[in-house]
């Protein structure tokens, strides 16, 4: 048994509005940059829906993930080295722009500064691609609050499956019933697809937490990453010719801060922590044949923390205690391991995903409401859950590989919980045949409540650290909307943008990146002149100051 740490996230659906605040602040973190216009490391999909890119889980298709060969091992879905070299300089089964987008902006100059007249100026879309006037057919969050239309149903390739099967009896009971909201980022997984695709072996997964990272000076932009990783959440930046991912923010977790995407939460619905596992073991629980049993071998990865034989073996492997410390109080272990109330998202495609997922019970409880249910009795809601067999098989394809009695089993325990609670605010005599039911005491599920609906800062997020002496100086790291003249904030141009550097870095950043982008001459001959930054360099020329000067010539 070879110990090691891994850093994951959950995310309840139950509380997500919708709000794409946490895609907002990752843009204006990490891809707020020339080659990243069309990148989100963080979206929030509206579910049934397409998803981003379009179609990303019709594997089929893409070919992302692995798949058990003959011999029951695992090997690329989208084939090994010999066939990735035959289509390493032009791979057909990549999504091209139109699948995510082509990023735009407003003309609003033109909107601003034209002169008076009896006609409304109008801020015409341009390309943030070509700089040309574009007409927008789609977007990152297109689907946003039409999950459950007519329209938009049939694009889901969860729905497309379901349906093979139901026909319309799927579609109809799934648009009355059924709309939630799918917070996506990179999972991080305890086995990528992507970091084998790579044949440059540019992404790593670090030991010390098991981030998953690009290393950018390694890689050559031969984007067999893209192909390999079924969530489609790695991106190509077409200015520097390098794959760009989801960082976990690796600078704030260093420091014990939380995820930029965390931190911004409106509806507090994310958790981080820390869970020990074993390395050894990850090759053939990916490789169990039934996919529906993956969940169950996934979780059997995971560690007791409180474990004697496991804390020796962690101490032997290197890992501190306090790291021990916080794995024994991770949100993530708890709702996951203890309570098993959190899912992974596709398990299926065995790279072991560890961003993990509470289904939503809302669906459910709004429905009963509607009808003038009492939609938190337990009764009620009980037989709601085994009535509403449709929605359950939806949530069973995402998170289960198909498994409903698991789903059921989760949305029982969210039910319980809510139904005992009601009884205790209402001062009522606390009902144990409602915990007891779904196989829980009164006191586990208190605390399940506990952490689920009240949990302060620091029970939600619990993050051993590695560089403390830093942490006063990322505090505000990748939001300059609190200085003046930064994106969104007066004269920022059509075409500004930040840098996402620490503050006050990305204020300056911001500034010469829109002067950049704004100007009609290269960096080298503009507000970058005397100065070097590769940060802002557009390509153009060769900014004074990259070379020392020649022997016998003058530095300028």
């Amino acid at each position: 048994m070879r110990v090691m740490a891994q850093m994951g996230m959950v995310m309840n659906l139950d509380k997500c509005i919708g709000c794409h605040t946490c895609s907002v602040t990752c843009k204006q973190a990490w891809t707020n940059r020339a080659g990243t216009e069309y990148v989100w490391f963080n979206n929030v999909e509206t579910r049934p829906g397409q998803g981003y890119p379009r179609r990303y889980e019709d594997q089929e298709r893409w070919r992302g993930g692995w798949e058990l060969g003959r011999n029951g091992k695992l090997k690329l879905k989208a084939g090994g080295r010999v066939k990735k070299l035959f289509g390493i300089f032009a791979s057909p089964v990549q999504p091209e722009l139109g699948d995510y987008y082509e990023p735009w902006t407003y003309d609003y100059q033109t909107l601003v500064e034209a002169p008076l007249g009896d006609d409304f100026p109008v801020a015409r879309p341009k390309s943030l691609i070509t700089g040309e006037d574009t007409k927008i057919t789609w977007s990152a969050n297109w689907d946003d609050n039409l999950g459950g239309s007519s329209e938009m149903l049939d694009l889901d390739p969860v729905v497309e499956k379901l349906r093979r099967e139901s026909e319309d009896k799927v579609r109809l009971e799934l648009e009355q019933t059924f709309m939630f909201y799918l917070p996506r980022i990179c999972e991080h997984c305890l086995n990528p697809s992507c970091m084998a695709s790579c044949p440059s072996g540019a992404i790593y997964k670090r030991a010390e937490d098991g981030i998953v990272l690009v290393d950018q000076d390694r890689c050559r932009g031969w984007r067999q990453c893209i192909t390999g990783c079924p969530y489609k959440k790695i991106y190509f930046n077409h200015r520097s010719g390098k794959a760009e991912k989801c960082t976990f923010c690796y600078p704030r977790v260093e420091v014990g801060l939380p995820t930029v995407c965390s931190e911004t939460c409106v509806g507090r619905l994310r958790y981080l922590g820390l869970f020990l596992y074993d390395a050894d073991a990850v090759s053939a629980a990916a490789s169990v044949e039934d996919p529906q049993e993956l969940y169950e071998a996934q979780l059997d990865l995971m560690l007791d923390p409180h474990d004697p034989g496991v804390v020796a073996e962690a101490r032997r492997s290197g890992i501190p205690d306090d790291w021990l410390d916080a794995a024994r109080r991770s949100p993530v272990y708890a709702l996951a391991k203890t309570y098993r109330v959190a899912l992974p998202l596709h398990p299926e495609y065995r790279t072991m995903p560890m961003v993990w997922y509470v289904p939503p019970l809302s669906p459910v409880v709004d429905l009963l409401s509607s009808q003038g249910h009492d939609a938190e009795d337990a009764g009620t809601l009980f037989g709601a859950i085994e009535a509403l067999r449709i929605p359950v098989e939806y949530l069973a394809e995402l998170f289960t590989a198909g498994d409903t009695e698991v789903v059921t089993g989760v949305l029982r325990k969210l039910a319980a919980m809510r139904a005992y609670m009601r009884g205790v605010s209402l001062g009522r005599e606390p009902d144990a045949s409602i915990p007891a039911s779904v196989g829980m005491g009164e006191e586990e599920l208190y605390e399940m409540y506990r952490l689920m609906a009240i949990a302060k800062y620091e029970e939600r997020y619990v993050i051993p650290t590695a560089h403390v002496e830093d942490a006063h100086r990322l505090e505000e790291m990748g939001c300059s909307l609190d200085f003046d003249e930064g994106p969104g904030m007066y004269d920022s141009g059509p075409f500004g943008e930040a840098s996402g550097s620490p503050v006050p870095v990305a204020v300056e950043t911001f500034h010469a990146l829109r002067d950049r982008q704004t100007a009609d001459e290269p960096a080298s001959q503009g507000s970058m002149r005397g100065r070097v930054n590769l940060l802002n360099w557009d390509g153009n020329g060769r900014p004074d100051g990259m070379f020392p000067p020649s022997p016998g010539k003058d530095a300028s």
